[in-house]
């Protein structure tokens, strides 16, 4: 039986990884309002991450014997000054999402519970793989600035991005 503590920071994780499909889902969304469906692609399969990541959650609390409790997810934004803008704020918000596994990490590691904090190691790894990816594609955005002719080729780059599900363990 997992900690009662634990559980309820884990729903609350599964809920951000919820809210994180959400937000990309509106990235998504806001892209292919702009035309750019390369970049709507990768923000659907980043959402498909996310929700793979939630259901991972999910399914560790089930295997625990602890109880799935779901939240209301906020509304996402839907606008954005600029492709700019939408990868800084894929950036930032890797970065936040990292902040929160890691404190997972410390309350696993403080009540001694050594099965999730192994368990949460495959995300520790995950955050650094989705740093760098948002990262990368950030930095691309940049180089591309304004000229129209450098975001259709990263547009269609980004249209190849393909969705594959975590190994099951």
């Amino acid at each position: 039986m997992l900690d009662e503590e634990m559980a309820n920071a884990i729903n609350i994780q599964l809920n951000a990884e919820l809210y994180s499909g959400y937000l990309y889902l509106s990235m998504a969304a806001y892209f292919e309002s702009t035309d750019l469906s390369g970049f709507a692609n990768w923000m659907r399969v980043q959402a498909q991450e996310e929700l793979s990541h939630a259901m991972k959650f999910y399914d560790y609390l089930v295997q625990r014997g602890a109880r799935v409790t779901l939240t209301e997810i906020e509304a996402p934004p839907t606008e954005w000054d600029s492709t700019i803008a939408v990868f800084e704020h894929v950036y930032e918000h890797e970065q936040m999402v990292t902040g929160l596994i890691n404190k997972l990490v410390d309350l696993a590691i403080s009540i001694s519970d050594h099965a999730t904090n192994n368990f949460l190691q495959w995300y520790v790894a995950e955050q650094v793989e989705e740093e760098e990816s948002a990262s990368g594609v950030l930095q691309k955005v940049k180089l591309a600035g304004e000229d129209s002719s450098g975001l259709l080729m990263l547009d269609q780059e980004l249209g190849t991005r393909v969705f594959h599900p975590p190994a099951q363990e």
